[in-house]
């Protein structure tokens, strides 16, 4: 994150070297280092309060229930009956905000490495971290590889809301840590993944796939477009040990559920699955076919 100083300040994330993204802040509501990276939460013009880890957007209260309402509901919606979900990273606690919307989901377990995230967002994001203290959830403050390779419960949904690739979350990308993720999911279990930008990290979407492809019957990449990550237009993978994304979708629970989506629905589901050709091309071989 670079910034740069006089009549107007600017916050701006430089990515790959290649492009950048540049915000007008009013203010920076918070500023720290944590044992893990640099926390920053600051208040732009037109994207309200944004939360920066190391200097990369990781949300703003403008555009983040597009992303954490993908990366919810999506898989939620596939299983049958989801009533164990375990989440980890998403520190914000925008991705447990919107599993908590399900009726079904009896018990949710976050585990985040770094509390400096956890509270800068309670303190000044409350309007995403507001399900932190519902009675359902159980957050940890721990390492969530450990946590996934040494736990004995098993959970309907896991969730890897992680940051890039790098320093903490590096390891939430290798193969040993998807094994143990399907050693703990149950008969119908799903895993969603962050996956980056299909425009920039086709070769880590690539190798985050190839990693997941042992352990899952099924592999498939969804995107979504928001307005703060560079390209606009970003991935989660999608892993199960058979159930499917399309034919296992039923879109009559999504109105039945009553949940007040922004960005979710039915239709939007289905076409997140209808991948653009370069993306298909790039993933050919590794996913499997809708």
């Amino acid at each position: 994150m670079t910034t740069e100083t006089g009549p107007d300040l600017w916050v701006r994330e430089i990515y790959k070297g290649v492009m950048g993204l540049s915000f007008k802040v009013e203010k920076t509501l918070f500023s720290g280092h944590s044992p893990f990276q640099q926390v920053d939460v600051v208040k732009t013009a037109g994207h309200g309060a944004m939360l920066l880890n190391d200097g990369m957007v990781m949300l703003s209260e403008r555009d983040e229930f597009v992303y954490h309402e993908m990366i919810a509901h999506v898989p939620l919606f596939v299983h049958p009956h989801p009533e164990t979900v375990l989440v980890i990273g998403g520190g914000d606690g925008g991705t447990v905000r919107e599993v908590l919307k399900h009726s079904t989901v009896r018990r949710a377990v976050m585990v985040e490495i770094d509390e400096m995230v956890v509270e800068a967002c309670k303190k000044h994001l409350p309007s995403v971290s507001c399900a932190l203290d519902d009675p359902r959830l159980e957050l940890r403050i721990e390492d969530g590889v450990k946590f996934v390779a040494e736990t004995e419960e098993r959970f309907d949904v896991v969730v890897i809301d992680s940051t890039d690739p790098i320093g903490a979350a590096k390891p939430l990308f290798n193969r040993a840590f998807y094994e143990n993720v399907a050693g703990i999911l149950t008969e119908k279990g799903i895993l969603v993944s962050q996956a980056e930008s299909p425009f920039y990290d086709d070769e880590i979407q690539r190798a985050m796939l190839a990693n997941q492809r042992p352990y899952f019957k099924r592999l498939h990449l969804y995107l979504f477009a928001n307005l703060t990550y560079p390209g606009g237009l970003w991935s989660f993978g999608f892993a199960s040990r058979g159930l499917c994304p399309a034919q296992d979708f039923v879109a009559g629970r999504v109105a039945a559920s009553a949940i007040d989506f922004r960005y979710y629905n039915a239709d939007v589901h289905r076409a997140a699955f209808a991948l653009p050709t370069f993306v298909a091309k790039t993933l050919r071989g590794i996913t499997d076919p809708i």
